[in-house]
């Protein structure tokens, strides 16, 4: 991780903190592997306290994904209309061409 990255994680406000996590019994080449990969300052906890937040922050993420989709689902189910693949992938392929356009050197 670059320098510039690491200290703004580092200067994130976060609350006081006032639980802790289990303790990890890893196999010693996982340990060593993190070593090697810590930012100048960077302490294991610190990583390990990153890796937690951006697990718990993806699998909060997939969970809402789903609910959006069986939502979806739902509605279609009651409503009797759906979208079909081809539709979504023309209108998907048209937001990738504009964004594309703005983005042209």
């Amino acid at each position: 991780m670059n320098h510039a990255l690491h200290m703004q994680r580092k200067n994130q406000v976060h609350p006081m903190k006032t639980a802790t996590l289990p303790s990890l019994r890893v196999a010693p080449e996982l340990r060593r592997a993190a070593e090697r990969v810590l930012a100048e300052g960077e302490t294991l906890s610190q990583l390990i306290e990153h890796a937690v937040r951006e697990e718990v922050g993806c699998r909060e993420a997939q969970a809402e994904f789903l609910q959006r989709g069986l939502a979806s689902r739902d509605a279609a189910r009651e409503t009797g209309v759906y979208v079909s693949a081809a539709d979504v992938l023309n209108d998907l392929h048209t937001k990738l061409e504009s964004a594309r356009r703005r983005h042209a050197p």
